[in-house]
C-alpha cells in the first residue's frame, strides 16, 4: 500500500524548513556574538614573546702574560 505525497505535506515540509534555516542563523548569530562580547572582556593578555635563537660562537682566547 503506498502513500502519496500530498500538497498539504509539502507545503508544512516548506514551512518547517524554512523555521529550522531561520533558527539556525539566528542561533549561530547569537552565539558568534556572545563569543565575541566574551573574548572583549577578558582580561587582555601579554603578547607572546618570541623565543631568543642563540647562535654558537666560538669561545675567545684571552692572551696570557707571562
Amino acid at each position: 500500500m503506498g502513500t502519496t505525497l500530498t500538497p498539504e505535506f509539502w507545503r508544512q515540509f516548506a514551512v518547517l524548513l524554512v523555521i529550522a534555516t531561520v533558527a539556525t542563523a539566528v542561533l549561530s548569530g547569537v552565539l558568534d556574538a556572545l563569543v565575541l562580547r566574551m573574548r572583549a572582556h577578558r582580561a587582555p593578555q601579554r603578547p607572546p614573546v618570541a623565543p631568543v635563537v642563540r647562535t654558537h660562537r666560538p669561545a675567545r682566547r684571552t692572551p696570557v702574560h707571562h
